[in-house]
């Protein structure tokens, strides 16, 4: 079965959220969040923190991620790790794989129409939102 990660990086104030805009299939042109594969024997944790820094230049030294849930997918034979972490002081983030850019809060991130993922992005949102206490 095939590893992914999903990362949620919030701003310093956990009021804005880094976002990508696919330049490529699976959901080209639509936002999403950083992420990718986790190697065969690589550890999750270890996989979020190695995408997130070949993606953005955001590294450990600049936020503590922690894994908040995970979505298994059975007919396509994967799963998703997701984690979430917020800065410790502003960054500037480079990557040359999709458009990176910093969302406010205040999209329908359940809206398919702009973003990936079937509305998960707006359920984890809403699971950090219940659980913010874990981030300051």
């Amino acid at each position: 079965m095939q590893g992914y990660n999903c990362l949620m990086v919030y701003n310093p104030e956990m009021d804005r959220l880094l976002m990508c805009r696919r330049l490529k299939e699976p959901y080209k042109g639509l936002s999403n969040l950083v992420g990718g594969k986790i190697e065969p024997g690589e550890a999750g944790m270890d996989a979020a923190y190695r995408e997130l820094e070949e993606e953005t230049g955001i590294t450990a030294a600049d936020l503590v991620l922690h894994r908040i849930m995970d979505f298994t997918y059975y007919l396509q034979d994967c799963y998703v790790e997701v984690y979430a972490g917020r800065l410790k002081h502003d960054v500037t983030v480079a990557g040359d794989e999709n458009e990176l850019y910093w969302s406010d809060l205040s999209p329908d991130f359940f809206d398919m129409t702009l973003y990936a993922g079937e509305g998960n992005i707006g359920h984890m949102i809403e699971q950090v939102n219940m659980s913010k206490a874990l981030f300051e």
